[in-house]
């Protein structure tokens, strides 16, 4: 009991109410970032619906290959993520640290991913708005289709590279044991936020590289 009123802030009359707000923090913070998403799923989505014979062209364009792997590598770092918090709440420190170390590694290998996945893309002229000078210039709609996907895929990619920050940031608390089984919600938070970040990859995937 000790342990866990240390973490305890003034302003809260038990652990119970802080754990309680801060996961509805955590929730009303998700639904933001949902509505975000939303609104770009939406716009999507309309001028697909104007343009879906050019829409399902321009996404043949893309590796879906890439996107496959990527798809695999952010659901595996989502399992990861919750076992490290299982982990942690069981007193198991190494294990938590080294699924930490499986998200980061994954989430890492994720961006160098899309890095060579967008260099493929630049080689063939694929760049978002007017800039695009691939196959299906002339195709009207096409480019709309790039710019949604460097958009869309660009904001996920900040996503995952602020997740990695807090993650970081996580693994150094539970290295130090600051997060232990009495205590691990700012870990619980953080692997809130990274399951997100997989949810909307799940979503992209099939919205960009599965158009028929």
């Amino acid at each position: 009991m000790a342990a866990e009123t240390s973490h305890l802030a003034h302003h809260y009359g038990g652990m119970a109410a802080q754990v309680h707000a801060a996961r509805l923090g955590m929730w009303l913070f998700l639904g933001t970032e949902a509505l975000l998403f939303g609104v770009l799923f939406t716009g999507y989505s309309f001028y697909r619906f104007l343009f879906a014979s050019s829409f399902a062209l321009a996404s043949e364009h893309l590796d879906i290959a890439y996107g496959t792997i990527n798809t695999f590598v952010l659901i595996t770092s989502s399992f990861s993520v919750a076992m490290a918090l299982h982990y942690t709440k069981h007193g198991a420190r190494r294990r938590a640290l080294l699924a930490l170390g499986v998200t980061l590694t994954l989430a890492a290998a994720f961006l160098v991913i899309k890095g060579f996945e967008w260099a493929n893309d630049f080689r063939e002229g694929i760049f978002p708005g007017p800039y695009y000078t691939g196959a299906l210039k002339d195709v009207q709609g096409a480019a709309l289709f790039y710019n949604f996907y460097f958009l869309m895929c660009g904001l996920h990619g900040i996503h995952v590279i602020v997740g990695i920050g807090v993650l970081s940031w996580m693994t150094y608390r539970v290295a130090s044991g600051y997060y232990h089984p009495g205590y691990s919600t700012p870990l619980e938070l953080g692997a809130m936020y990274w399951h997100l970040v997989d949810i909307i990859w799940i979503f992209l995937y099939p919205f960009l590289y599965l158009v028929t």
